[in-house]
C-alpha cells in the first residue's frame, strides 16, 4: 500500500468521523411504509420527538404505504446513505418481502439497507368483529369449517399477519380466503364493520377495541396470557404451538450509511427510551419495547428472521 493511498485513506476516515460528529445538521426522516394507525406507525411517532429533543433536529414521520410495505422501503434502500432517510421496518418489509417478492423487487432489501436497532416487539391478536358469532377457538373452527371458501380475512399480501393465517388454515384444516388491504388501519375498520371476518391484528391496535367491546379475541401469539386480557388463551392454550408470530419493529439505513452514525442513532434510541416518559408512552400503546444490544445483533437477528421465512413461505408455497 503506497504511503499517498494510506494518508488517502485516513483523511477518508476523520472526514467520515467528523460528518457523523455533526449529525444530524437538518431534519431527518423516517419512512413508515404503512399507513398510520399500525404498529410500525405508532413505534415511530413515540420515539421521534424524543429523538428530536435529543438531537436539536426534527425526526419527521413520513407514511409510505403500499405494496406490502415494498415502495417505502425502496425510497429508504435508494436514498443517499447519510443518515437523513429513515425506514421504520418490520418483520413483513424485512424478513418476509426479502424472499416473497424476489422477483419483482428492484432492490436487494438484505443487502442495501442496514439494521440498526430493534425498537418494540408487539404480540398479536386473533381477532373479529363482535357480529362475528364464534364466541370461542373452538366455534371459531367448527364455525368455518361449515364453511369453505365462505369466510375471509384480511392482512397486506405477503405481510406476517397473511403468512399466519395461512400457517393457522393450514394446522386447522380450514378454507379461509384472504382479502388484501393497504395496512393494518384498513384491515382494523373492516374488522370493525363486519366486512372481513377475522384476523391477525397486532395487540397495539386491536387491544383497547377487544377492552372495549368493539371486538373479540380467540387468542394471543405472546407465549404467556396478556395481562390487560387474561381471558384471552394464547395459540399454545388453544392446541397451536408455534403458530402466529409477533409483529417486531426497528430502524433500518440505507447499506454505506456510516457506521459512526449508525452507532450513533442506535446509542441516541437507546439512551431515550430510558426515560421514564418514553417507556410510559409504549406501555400506554400496549407497545411491548424491544431496544437491541448493539446494530450488529439486530442485523444478525433480521438476517436469521429472513431465513426462518424463507423457509415457511417454501413450506406453504407460497406466491406473492
Amino acid at each position: 500500500m503506497s504511503c499517498r493511498f494510506l494518508l488517502l485513506l485516513i483523511a477518508t476516515h476523520f472526514a467520515t468521523v467528523a460528518y457523523a460528529q455533526d449529525w444530524p445538521r437538518r431534519p431527518v426522516r423516517m419512512v413508515v411504509p404503512f399507513a398510520a394507525g399500525g404498529g410500525n406507525d405508532i413505534s415511530a411517532r413515540i420515539i421521534a420527538q424524543p429523538l428530536t429533543e435529543e438531537f436539536g433536529q426534527q425526526f419527521i414521520i413520513d407514511n409510505r404505504p403500499g405494496a406490502a410495505g415494498n415502495i417505502g422501503m425502496e425510497i429508504v434502500a435508494r436514498s443517499q446513505p447519510d443518515g437523513y432517510n429513515i425506514m421504520v421496518g418490520n418483520v413483513s418489509t424485512n424478513a418476509i418481502n426479502p424472499t416473497g417478492f424476489k422477483s419483482v423487487l428492484k432492490f436487494d432489501p438484505v443487502n442495501d439497507l442496514v439494521a440498526v436497532t430493534m425498537i418494540a416487539r408487539i404480540p398479536n391478536l386473533l381477532v373479529s368483529g363482535v357480529g362475528f358469532p364464534p364466541n370461542s377457538m373452538k366455534e371459531f373452527i367448527e364455525y368455518a369449517k361449515a364453511r369453505p371458501g365462505q369466510l375471509n380475512y384480511s392482512s397486506p399480501l405477503g405481510g406476517y399477519s397473511h403468512m399466519d393465517m395461512l400457517d393457522f388454515n393450514a394446522k386447522a384444516v380450514l378454507k379461509m380466503v384472504n382479502i388484501p388491504s393497504r395496512g393494518a388501519g384498513a384491515s382494523f375498520a373492516a374488522i370493525i364493520a363486519g366486512e372481513i371476518h377475522a384476523s391477525f391484528m397486532n395487540a397495539a391496535t386491536s387491544m383497547p377495541q377487544v377492552k372495549g367491546g368493539r371486538m373479540k379475541a380467540f387468542a394471543t401469539t405472546a407465549q404467556k396470557r396478556l395481562g390487560e386480557l387474561p381471558e384471552v388463551p394464547t395459540m399454545s392454550d388453544v392446541g397451536f404451538p408455534n403458530t402466529g408470530s409477533d409483529l417486531w419493529v426497528g430502524l433500518y439505513v440505507p447499506a454505506k450509511t456510516p457506521r459512526a452514525i449508525i452507532d450513533k442513532l442506535h446509542a441516541a434510541v437507546a439512551k431515550v427510551t430510558q426515560q421514564q416518559s418514553v417507556r410510559d408512552a409504549f406501555i400506554k400503546a400496549q407497545v411491548p419495547m424491544a431496544v437491541s444490544a448493539s446494530p450488529a445483533e439486530f442485523e444478525a437477528y433480521t438476517r436469521a428472521e429472513v431465513q426462518r421465512w424463507a423457509r415457511i413461505i417454501r413450506e406453504h408455497n407460497v406466491t406473492f
